[in-house]
């Protein structure tokens, strides 16, 4: 019950669902009510808001720094355990495999499998529970694609019970104990993993993947134009801030390293 109440409330601060519910909330005013000052001052305010978020400046200024907390992993020691976090997925036996890793699952999964070339005999190690309705894990979805592109079933670990990134950790930790592995997920994502996989005692290293916030040239319009891929962006910022605060409410230390 606790862990679901934490995702709808979740949901709803993010900034798309948070500032409709502002939108609405001055339209109730400015049509019943005589607060019609504060209703379009509210309007007025999260309409902006959404324009801002949904420009690429704007949304890619507040990512970046997030991202820019690890570099991309480009070889070092050998690893003999590569963990890729699971994302959002579904499972339709009709699609392509890679098809059924949504949103930030499927570039996890790549980066993995170019980790596994690098590091000849790693295990694979995939993290996610069964969604309700879905009769197959996120863990078990990731492993499918990665066993489609190549990557021996032998290789490969499906942990299906972890809920969120907190139980990743603690199931990692029950699999592989202090050994030092690649921890893989989105860049953005990755500060707030670290510090729940370093909470548990184990050795990450860091290996960034789906980086969205662009600093490579793009075409003008791009930049000046409002779109939901920006405010996507912007919506990974609120995402992973209010993961942060909740994870400082839980008591899990502040930092990676602390």
């Amino acid at each position: 019950m606790l862990f679901a109440l934490k995702k709808y409330l979740g949901a709803l601060m993010l900034p798309l669902p948070f500032l409709l519910l502002l939108i609405g909330a001055a339209i109730a005013l400015l049509w019943f009510t005589r607060w019609q000052k504060t209703g379009k001052a509210l309007l007025t305010g999260a309409w902006l808001a959404l324009l801002l978020l949904s420009l690429q400046p704007v949304a890619d200024r507040l990512l970046r720094p997030i991202e820019d907390s690890y570099p991309t992993w480009q070889g070092g020691e050998k690893i003999d355990y590569i963990v890729v976090l699971g994302g959002g997925y579904t499972w339709n036996p009709h699609w392509a495999p890679s098809s059924n890793l949504l949103n930030n699952s499927l570039p996890r999964v790549a980066e993995g499998i170019r980790l596994w070339h690098a590091n000849p005999g790693a295990k694979m190690i995939f993290t996610g529970a069964r969604a309700r309705t879905n009769p197959v894990s996120s863990a078990e979805v990731a492993a499918r694609v990665a066993e489609s592109l190549g990557v021996p079933r032998a290789d490969i670990i499906a942990l299906d019970t972890p809920k969120d990134t907190e139980e990743e950790a603690a199931a990692v930790a029950q699999t592989i104990g202090d050994a030092p592995f690649l921890l893989v997920t989105s860049a953005s994502h990755l500060p707030r993993a670290m510090i729940f996989f370093q909470h548990q005692g184990l050795r990450p290293i860091a290996a960034p993947a789906n980086q969205l916030a662009i600093d490579s040239p793009l075409n003008p319009w791009e930049r000046i134009t409002p779109s939901p891929l920006w405010l996507m962006h912007s919506e990974r910022v609120g995402y992973e801030t209010l993961g942060r605060i909740w994870q400082r409410l839980k008591g899990v230390s502040g930092d990676p390293g602390e």
